[in-house]
């Protein structure tokens, strides 16, 4: 392909990806971030810096690590630091089974027929689309889509790391965009009422507040995704030489045939299961006491559901195709998949340590309620007000990794804030969740960039933090861009957000 990268642009990214490269390895770096947090506590304790929670009204100190109490925590939890890591169980199960699906041959014979069927000029747009919608169950998207679209890619003739780039910038980037409802929609609508009760005791928030906008914003994202992957990312990346084979285009053998039609009637079959507890009221799996899906356990149990799904339709398809003869060709698939994960569960080691050490502190809390404090006294006009509260909410989230957290914290001083100003309180939380969105893919705090690292490793094994940011920047802009042009242009429209939820009060 043609490099139509812009000049500067090019440079400026090989810039941050030599400087990013220049640091440690990564799992170096978040021990010496670790060992920073401790150093930053204690100095910070000096000056007995506090903040009042905005929400609970209760007073917020940094907790110095520098200190007898400091030291026991960190010996006592190291280890449930890192056995409790989110995404750690979730990356294991899901791999667990996705490595009986590659070991049988699935996952190879699955992605010659999506290349020689999909149209290539749709490939990446294809990609994006299915990370923005993977949103829904968004462990799937990281552990799942990601690195299949890499390897799609590759399979196709492409740079791997521009679909896995493509991959993370719908799945994280794109985070915020959905057709469908997920489980953090009704999440912060639950924070925004709270907030919202502050000015209006009876002001209630739907969890299909910003449901419009998130539809629109889907094909915002999945186009300007695309754009970015195919103008910029892909032409910057050029020719892949690395050792990684692609899977080979070829026809579909007799016995690869028979294989996929196993595996499709196990996953009518397996389907057919989910549906059953679904679609009835009182189904087996929606929640025993409300009957809701959003809060069920088909959507906490997710990640064993996708274990589930992807071990059976290996299996069925190992017996059709003659590459399963017994359990020991099923084990021997689940066993490499994991020999791959060494780095990762060394990166894991230490990035859970700094996430541990960084919360203990309140360094983040504290710092998000001051630049909160500082927008609320600035005087900007309200356009202009909501477009730096995008931009803070960014900025926030690269030193804060959790949406709910945030927006735990920032709620009860925005909503207020702008309701006060003639805005709704779902007008806000769109603001916010834009802005959470954007710097997802270039924040080391969210919780799967040490996977994204390791992928990306597997394809380029001296790249580092420096590599995925340069990489994934473009996006980061773009959406930014594109995303607040559509929130002046809903303003200037006085379009609804959701259901029942318009823009000014």
């Amino acid at each position: 392909m043609k490099n139509n990268t812009s000049g500067w642009v090019n440079r400026f990214l090989s810039i941050v990806e030599r400087l990013g490269n220049m640091l440690p390895h990564p799992a170096t770096l978040f021990a010496m971030f670790a060992a920073f947090v401790v150093l930053l506590s204690g100095f910070l304790s000096w000056f007995d810096l506090s903040v009042t929670h905005p929400g609970t009204k209760q007073t917020i100190t940094v907790v110095n690590l520098m200190s007898v109490e400091g030291l026991h925590m960190i010996l006592t939890k190291m280890i449930t630091n890192f056995t409790g890591f989110a995404p750690l169980g979730t990356v294991l199960v899901s791999l667990l089974g996705i490595g009986i699906a590659e070991g049988t041959g699935l996952i190879g014979a699955a992605l010659r027929l999506v290349v020689l069927k999909s149209p290539a000029k749709l490939l990446t747009l294809v990609i994006v689309f299915a990370g923005v919608m993977s949103n829904t169950a968004s462990e799937v998207g990281y552990v799942l889509l990601v690195p299949l679209s890499a390897i799609i890619f590759l399979a196709a003739g492409r740079h791997p790391l521009a679909g896995l780039a493509a991959a993370f910038a719908g799945v994280s980037g794109g985070y915020s965009a959905n057709l469908l409802l997920g489980t953090i929609d009704p999440l912060l609508a639950g924070l925004s009422q709270e907030a919202a009760q502050i000015i209006d005791p009876d002001y209630l928030v739907n969890p299909a507040c910003n449901y419009y906008f998130m539809f629109v914003s889907t094909f915002l994202i999945t186009f300007l995704g695309a754009w970015v992957t195919e103008r910029i990312v892909e032409p910057r990346l050029g020719k892949y030489t690395g050792d990684e084979k692609a899977e080979e285009v070829k026809p579909m053998s007799p016995a690869e045939k028979k294989g996929l039609r196993y595996a499709l009637v196990a996953a009518l079959l397996f389907t057919a299961f989910l549906l059953a507890g679904l679609i009835p009221a009182d189904g087996y799996l929606r929640n025993p006491e409300t009957g809701e899906i959003l809060h069920s356990p088909f959507l906490s149990g997710i990640v064993a559901l996708l274990f589930l799904s992807a071990a059976i339709t290996g299996i069925a398809y190992g017996i059709g195709a003659k590459t399963v003869k017994n359990d020991t060709d099923v084990m021997r698939g689940m066993a490499k998949t994991m020999e791959t994960l060494g780095s990762y569960i060394v990166l894991v080691f230490f990035a859970a340590q700094f996430v541990a050490y960084f919360n203990w502190t309140n360094i983040g809390l504290i710092t998000a309620v001051k630049g909160a404090e500082a927008l609320k006294a600035s005087g900007l006009g309200p356009i202009p007000l909501m477009i730096t509260f995008v931009a803070i909410s960014a900025s926030i989230n690269l030193v804060m990794g959790s949406a709910s957290a945030k927006w735990a914290i920032m709620a009860p001083v925005f909503i207020p804030m702008f309701m006060l100003l003639g805005y709704t309180p779902e007008f806000t939380q769109a603001a916010y969740r834009v802005g959470d969105s954007v710097s997802n893919i270039i924040s080391p705090m969210m919780s799967y960039f040490a996977l994204i690292v390791a992928f990306i490793q597997r394809y380029d094994p001296k790249a580092g933090i420096g590599t995925v940011v340069s990489t994934m920047l473009p996006y980061t802009v773009l959406f930014f861009l594109g995303w607040v042009v559509l929130l002046i242009i809903w303003i200037l429209l006085e379009l609804p957000l959701g259901f029942g939820a318009g823009l000014f009060l």
